[in-house]
């Protein structure tokens, strides 16, 4: 019922990336007249090779076999045929055990391994929270109205240089630099948000010597990282402070990280903020102080009072009821289950807190007068017993929907957006349909349904693939 194994599979790439920074995996992989066919080449590195029999899955003496010039070989127990296309390319071969199912479609690359997921050098937006830059020299980056300046000082010998990067799908050639007397020089228009880039020069990769931010792309190869902001914090005054930090549940009030830098009116500091709901305060000097000029606070269980920012479009948690309770508050998956966060606001019908959130499915409960219970008003709940939460599928943009099953006791959707977890998503019935609408990010997902404790497929989606267990899964695309 979980993912595959060794198989031939589906993999949306919205990106073309490079392995390595420099290789591109829809030029090696390719299914091609009812056969599946890699090209490899012989000057590759050893670390390039290596990456490739990792993500493609191939036997690890593959390098050594397709050089003993052999029209066939033996990998993983299968035959392939060695086409040779010049002194250094070579084409691996082999029939597909089963034609291409009707699910296949003109987006998809067939890779070997689907526990790879993630490309190399690839961003998932929707995970980044947080995030700022640490350069060494104030030249080399600059950013305003949606336009990054990035600026290489030095390599004046250089005959090219580009930038490659998550922005640009990795392509070596797409962005050239321009020299300038001193260095190097690009613009770009990108978006708020996280990205990783590389400069190469006259074909050599490199990192940004002056970006002291770098992050391995899990194929051991490191890349600088860049954060574009869309937030400022700013507190005026205090012109004689030494050290000036914010702090929040953003960072998990991490007093130590987000060191502001001084200006002329006082202390600012950029940074990339996803849409939500935080608390946050100043450290000045080893003294905690709520900002001076944000109006918006909030106590929490202890007493405190923080500063509240919150960025993205409005929901508000309500509980009707429960007059006499004394202190209701919010809790969840959107602030790590901190249950002295974020008190909910007496009204004359209950309880109410207004939220911001980024798209996303959340857990929560509300916590009256320290008892935790679920939302009586959400009727779409996951787990079971005293570990049930409430889902919130904040800006759902797809609804799961099982019809024929009206006699059903419970019906379950589990899958790769839930790591497969057996007591998902509980769905609810109305006239005889079950369903339950969720928030999945762009891209391939894999699910199955729960009915009364079977696994079962999707009968109302054709899209399907197989599994180790020969059961299949049922495919979801989110364009």
């Amino acid at each position: 019922m979980k993912k595959a194994g060794f198989i031939f599979i589906i993999f949306l790439l919205a990106v073309t990336f490079r392995l390595n920074a420099q290789i591109d995996p829809g030029s090696i992989a390719r299914v091609e007249d009812g056969k599946v066919i890699y090209q490899l080449d012989l000057t590759w590195s050893d670390s390039q090779k290596r990456q490739v029999v990792e993500l493609f899955d191939l036997d690890s003496t593959v390098w050594q076999k397709v050089g003993s010039g052999a029209s066939t070989i033996i990998l993983d127990s299968a035959e392939w045929y060695v086409h040779k296309l010049d002194r250094n390319k070579i084409e691996l071969s082999k029939p597909l055990e089963r034609k291409p199912a009707v699910h296949l479609n003109k987006f998809d690359i067939m890779l070997g391994n689907e526990n790879w997921k993630t490309p190399p050098g690839y961003v998932d937006q929707e995970k980044v929270i947080y995030g700022f830059n640490s350069f060494s020299k104030n030249n080399v980056y600059r950013y305003n109205k949606g336009i990054v300046q990035l600026f290489l000082p030095g390599n004046t010998r250089a005959k090219k240089v580009f930038i490659a990067g998550s922005f640009n799908e990795w392509d070596p050639q797409r962005t050239a630099m321009q020299r300038v007397d001193s260095g190097w020089i690009i613009k770009i228009q990108l978006k708020p948000g996280k990205y990783f880039y590389k400069y190469i020069l006259d074909g050599r990769w490199t990192t940004d010597p002056n970006n002291r931010f770098e992050e391995n792309d899990g194929m051991g190869n490191m890349n600088s990282v860049l954060y574009l902001p869309n937030f400022q914090f700013k507190l005026n005054n205090y012109k004689n402070a030494k050290k000036v930090v914010v702090a929040g549940s953003f960072n998990n009030w991490n007093r130590n990280e987000l060191r502001m830098r001084r200006t002329s009116e006082g202390w600012t500091l950029p940074l990339y903020l996803r849409d939500g709901t935080y608390s946050y305060k100043f450290l000045v000097d080893d003294q905690w102080i709520t900002d001076p000029d944000n109006e918006t606070t909030r106590k929490d269980m202890l007493g405190n009072q923080n500063s509240v920012i919150a960025k993205g479009d409005l929901h508000v948690f309500k509980l009707k009821g429960f007059e006499q309770a004394h202190r209701v508050m919010v809790a969840g998956s959107f602030n790590k289950w901190k249950s002295d966060e974020f008190p909910m606001k007496r009204v004359p019908d209950g309880w109410e807190l207004p939220f911001r959130f980024s798209p996303g499915n959340y857990e929560y409960k509300f916590i009256v007068d320290g008892r935790w219970m679920t939302d009586p008003a959400n009727p779409f709940t996951i787990g079971e017993g005293d570990v049930t939460n409430s889902v919130l599928a904040y800006k759902a943009n797809y609804t799961f929907k099982l019809t024929g099953h009206a006699n059903a006791r419970t019906v379950i959707v589990t899958g790769s957006f839930l790591d497969w977890n057996p007591q998902g998503y509980k769905m609810i019935k109305k006239d005889g349909v079950w369903t339950f609408p969720v928030y999945l990010k762009k891209g391939k997902h894999l699910y199955k349904l729960i009915v009364d404790g079977r696994w079962i497929l999707d009968p109302g989606n054709k899209l399907w693939e197989q599994n180790e267990y020969g059961t299949g899964n049922s495919v979801l695309w989110v364009e």
